[in-house]
């Protein structure tokens, strides 16, 4: 079968690897001169099965409303005229009690330990050097009623097959002794010892190369400006291509991944995803301090950052803004980031070393993703993984193209 998959971040050069894997013609469509260019560029590196409990909780109403006016807040909803954000606020709110978060949760996780098995074993047989670390992932809390919080979806993970234990500050220290200068303010944490870290640039790029290798051709710099639909079936893409000509692509398939641009561009023929843009912060600063610097992957839950150790530097990223598709850098939300890293870790580096990036994650209410045959025909979805694009990249890409070939996923779990 002639598949294209529109978009080659990680959601989408994964779907295309899996794609060839199973004897399919694969064209990947992307609008950069490059695989991983925007929001699979410069996220936190962590693939955190244990990160699993949604935005959309119990708590998350009475978290919002403390934050609000705060331009450091970890989740900023800046209200617009815009019927989509509202939408999709509506519905966030709606997967907040206590029955929908945990459906949620036991969505993400089945479909966490399914893709990081996936990705193992595509590390094994490719090779592919990403900085990986497999130290797991450590959250610590410097809040008390947040680690009390913490205990009961722990637990219910563990219940699940997620070994996320809860250990006091002195086992967080021994995990991770980068940690001693806060170890007074840490109220607990928990530790997943199965979670990996690694550089989702790296990896995206190096999977691109041996896709390409296996016959998947990708065009680079190619916009899609619109799905061609006749008879509730598609029949083809237009898009503006290398020479800024348009140009109308076809094919068997099309696999639509294109991050929170697949909203607009479903919406082109009825589909209503339920994505919205959550623009995100990450920060790198280069480790001058060995023996100061994290070498696990960390969790900070009181300003909702992640830390990964890439090779000599550090990433360290979180926030989330609901702000439409404006992509302008928010210099004091990044310089905030920078503020809590060095209190955290103070010595390791220096502020003015650090460089910023701003990506826009695509968020849906329960955070569960799209995945699968859409309304039209012959339109697959594989978008909508919000902050864990690069935990699920793997099993998404690889589940949907066993589907496309008309086989079961080794996954059991309800396709968002």
């Amino acid at each position: 079968m002639k598949v294209i998959v529109l978009g080659a971040g990680v959601i989408g050069t994964a779907t295309a690897w899996y794609l060839a894997r199973e004897g399919h013609e694969v064209t990947v469509v992307e609008r950069n001169v490059g695989a991983a260019r925007e929001t699979s560029f410069g996220n936190g590196g962590q693939i955190s099965v244990s990160h699993a409990e949604p935005w959309a909780n119990p708590s998350a109403p009475w978290k919002l409303l403390k934050w609000l006016g705060r331009e450091d807040a970890p989740l900023l909803f800046r209200l617009r005229a815009d019927p989509h954000q509202w939408r999709w606020g509506l519905s966030f709110l709606r997967q907040c009690p206590t029955a929908r978060s945990r459906r949620n949760m036991i969505q993400l996780l089945n479909l966490g330990t399914y893709s990081r098995a996936s990705l193992q074993e595509l590390r094994r047989e490719t090779g592919i050097e990403y900085d990986s670390l497999s130290k797991g992932i450590l959250h610590f809390y410097t809040s008390e009623k947040e680690f009390d919080n913490a205990i009961e979806p722990a637990r219910v993970m563990r219940e699940l097959g997620c070994q996320r234990d809860v250990i006091d500050a002195r086992k967080a220290v021994e995990l991770e002794p980068a940690l001693a200068h806060i170890a007074p303010r840490i109220a607990g944490a928990t530790y997943t010892s199965a979670d990996e870290s690694g550089d989702v640039y790296k990896f995206t790029t190096g999977l691109a190369a041996r896709c390409a290798e296996q016959g998947v051709v990708f065009r680079y710099g190619v916009r899609v400006q619109r799905l061609l639909v006749e008879g509730g079936e598609m029949t083809g893409v237009e898009v503006a291509n290398e020479l800024g000509c348009y140009e109308t692509l076809q094919a068997d398939a099309y696999v639509l991944a294109m991050g929170s641009f697949s909203a607009p561009i479903g919406r082109q023929v009825g589909l209503s995803l339920d994505i919205y843009p959550a623009k995100g912060y990450s920060v790198t600063l280069p480790v001058l301090n060995e023996s100061k610097a994290p070498s696990v992957s960390l969790t900070d839950d009181e300003f909702k950052l992640v830390f990964s150790r890439l090779g000599d530097r550090l990433r360290i990223a979180g926030t989330a803004e609901l702000n439409g598709y404006d992509m302008s850098l928010n210099r004091l939300r990044c310089e905030a980031i920078v503020r809590r890293t060095l209190e955290v870790f103070p010595g390791f580096s220096r502020a003015e070393l650090a460089s910023y990036w701003t990506g826009l994650r695509p968020a849906t209410p329960g955070n569960v993703p799209f995945i699968g045959r859409s309304r039209v025909s012959g339109l697959y979805l594989n978008t909508g993984h919000g902050t864990l694009g690069w935990t699920h990249a793997c099993g998404s890409g690889r589940a949907l193209a066993l589907l496309m070939s008309g086989k079961t996923p080794d996954i059991d779990f309800s396709w968002s």
